[in-house]
């Protein structure tokens, strides 16, 4: 048996983060009729996030989550936790979206990120949080041309970033495929572990702020109640409330617009057992910096160290789409996925020959067309969504949970007047030529990246269309 599947055989198929040693005890469904002031469906990170800053806002507020599994079950705590500022995935991505709006988003973002750093300290939150910042490295020499290039660029313009030529990355981490890289270095960037953060946030909302939660509900249908109330239907019962913040992301909506306008990916991951002093000392991660790290391609591979020194590895070509929209947890079973990645780990650290994965699981990325969140208002004002943060979900979903709220009335900022959240995102297109666009595309970047990073007609042509994916 090959060395990649025989460290793949004893793997749980559970995220690495589910521990159920320390799972919290699931809350009761919802088995009567309620009524509240703000009802949130969805129990991630967005939810979670929306009803922690309205009661921060509007601490009298009556609040109600529903949550169709668990607190944390869905992208939210099946993610690689890496901490981002960016609330528009990436400055590129900023410019090509939103002209002229990228130094206020920037801005926003570090607002963000600093409120959502104090948020933790402030309630005692431990989420593993670490600050590591984001190091990007390239895999071959006419990559590590192109990134010195962007290196020099972001240095002339003052960024706090580090470059490692072939030899300093390879003392940094060491990996025979590394050619170089960047170290991202400023602001509050990190890591952290996402159930923990769900639970968190779960335990301030409902043991010190009064925030109920229904988990194990699912939604049905929600409708207008009259002029000026919502009316939700659930399997164990109805809330009436008289706003309705839909955070389900990548979960299919009873909502058109929301449903048009993300698309739901998979991304699968493995994580390895705690790894031993002598295997640390094998590629010396850890020893200068706990590096987060992510290739320097278009199909990247995300990967980390977690705090009992595990390597959770994620991405490349393992991402899928399923026609259809396909959501359904079959999907996890996607042996050929992790053997996939088991394989691609060893290419990279082939001294690691010993690991064994302990985990391997899968999670849904909700990516709109736009490549980061969607805002959107409907009803006169009584539903908001923030969803389809595209990858980037771990910092930006609190920025996003504040346009949300915004847009339903509690203190609204000139931020919603912004093109960030005016600006209508394109739909995606119906199937089957949402599948083909999706597979073709995904084809075309794999060929980019062999090919040095040379995007061809397909990708140019998306380009154009501003539907290339440029972060």
């Amino acid at each position: 048996m090959q060395k990649h599947l025989i460290a793949l055989k004893d793997a749980i198929p559970r995220p690495l983060w589910h521990d159920p040693e320390i799972m919290p005890e699931q809350l009761p469904p919802l088995e009567s009729c309620e009524t509240c002031e703000l009802l949130i469906v969805g129990g991630g990170f967005t939810g979670l996030w929306a009803a922690m800053q309205a009661k921060e806002r509007k601490p009298d507020i009556d609040i109600i989550i529903i949550e169709q599994t668990f607190v944390g079950d869905g992208a939210s705590g099946r993610c690689g936790g890496f901490l981002n500022t960016s609330v528009a995935h990436g400055e590129t991505n900023m410019e090509a979206q939103f002209p002229g709006e990228a130094e206020q988003l920037h801005e926003l973002g570090t607002q963000n990120m600093k409120e959502f750093i104090e948020t933790l300290e402030r309630y005692n939150i431990d989420a593993r949080y670490e600050q590591t910042g984001e190091t990007e490295v390239a895999l071959d020499p006419e990559s590590a041309l192109r990134q010195y290039d962007n290196y020099l660029s972001l240095k002339e313009e003052g960024e706090d970033v580090v470059w490692f030529d072939k030899d300093a990355i390879r003392e940094q981490v060491n990996s025979p495929t590394f050619y170089s890289a960047i170290w991202y270095r400023d602001g509050q960037d990190g890591v952290i572990d996402p159930a923990r953060l769900c639970w968190g946030l779960k335990d301030v909302l409902v043991n010190q702020l009064g925030v109920r939660i229904y988990e194990g509900t699912k939604l049905i249908k929600v409708k207008p109640l009259g002029t000026d109330r919502m009316r939700a239907s659930c399997e164990g019962g109805v809330i009436n409330s008289d706003k309705v913040l839909m955070a389900t992301n990548a979960f299919t909506s009873s909502i058109g617009k929301i449903r048009r306008s993300v698309l739901p990916v998979w991304d699968y991951q493995i994580s390895t057992e705690p790894l031993t002093d002598e295997q640390l000392d094998k590629i010396g991660w850890g020893k200068v910096s706990r590096h987060a790290l992510g290739d320097f391609t278009n199909m990247f591979h995300y990967f980390r160290l977690t705090k009992d020194n595990r390597i959770t590895w994620g991405g490349g070509g393992a991402v899928r789409y399923y026609f259809n929209n396909g959501i359904d947890m079959k999907y996890m079973n996607a042996e050929k996925r992790y053997e996939q990645l088991a394989k691609e780990f060893f290419q990279m650290f082939p001294q690691l020959d010993d690991i064994k994965f302990s985990n391997k699981w899968g999670g849904i990325i909700a990516s709109s067309t736009r490549f980061c969140m969607v805002p959107g208002v409907a009803f006169d004002g009584r539903m908001a969504w923030s969803v389809g943060y595209t990858g980037h979900g771990v910092g930006a979903t609190r920025f996003g949970a504040r346009i949300g709220l915004e847009l339903l009335g509690y203190d609204p900022t000139d931020v919603i007047n912004m093109q960030f959240v005016t600006k209508k995102s394109l739909p995606w297109a119906p199937e089957p030529f949402r599948w083909l666009g999706v597979r073709l595309t995904q084809m075309a970047l794999v060929r980019a990246d062999k090919n040095g990073g040379k995007r061809g007609l397909w990708l140019q042509f998306l380009d154009k269309l501003g539907l290339g994916f440029t972060c």
